[in-house]
């Protein structure tokens, strides 16, 4: 089958996963007592999103069972994405399940197998997850205590951690520096359209966002 058509097809899956991030993002929102808006990127961004990012996926991936892989994390990257710009939230709900996701396909790599995203040792994500984990956290601290308000969340060190475990090394660092630069337009982009220099961005659509960029170019 033509691999455009197959592409086309998995977009579909990648909707269908969308509509799933947004109908699980509802259910989520009411456990935290909070009320999803109802504007049209907030539902049918995760769709739209998953779709493109599937289709791409299958362009670039030819092990089945590896891009099933990859997609399950373009889900909760996606989830990250239009929660935290909504809620400035970032769900242990969600993190917690995907380290651990994360870390058992690092650790596939113990047992030979083929769905390791990075094709690096064992303990590769772990150490860039520790270690990227503990910079947000100092950054965390270090923020708190000159801005004397919170500069990063505790939920931005947790996908940082995430982002260690799903990436290793150096495509971590990659993540890192496209979240970065995009946070810096994104910042860019809400001053000039508040004409202020007053308020708070998410920073963890950013950094998701670069993990995704990021997670399209693994080996």
């Amino acid at each position: 089958m033509n691999q455009y058509i197959v592409a086309a097809l998995w977009a579909v899956v990648g909707g269908a996963a969308g509509l799933g991030v947004r109908w699980g993002s509802e259910k989520l929102a009411r456990l935290e007592e909070l009320e999803l808006g109802s504007k049209w990127w907030q539902q049918f961004g995760p769709p739209v999103l998953c779709a493109v990012i599937f289709a791409i996926s299958r362009l670039e991936t030819s092990s089945f069972p590896l891009l099933v892989v990859r997609s399950v994390f373009v889900v909760v990257l996606v989830q990250v994405i239009f929660f935290d710009f909504e809620h400035h939230l970032i769900l242990d709900r969600v993190m917690f399940p995907a380290m651990a996701l994360a870390l058992l396909v690092g650790l596939s790599a113990l047992l030979g197998g083929g769905l390791g995203l990075w094709h690096q040792d064992w303990w590769v994500g772990i150490v860039m997850g520790l270690g990227a984990g503990l910079l947000f956290l100092l950054l965390a601290l270090a923020g708190s205590a000159i801005f004397k308000a919170e500069a990063l969340g505790f939920g931005d060190v947790k996908l940082a951690v995430f982002m260690g475990l799903l990436l290793g090394w150096p495509y971590t660092l990659s993540a890192l520096f496209y979240g970065v630069l995009l946070a810096a337009i994104g910042a860019i982009v809400f001053i000039v359209a508040h004409r202020s220099m007053k308020g708070t961005i998410a920073y963890g659509p950013y950094l998701a966002l670069g993990s995704l960029l990021v997670l399209l170019q693994l080996p």
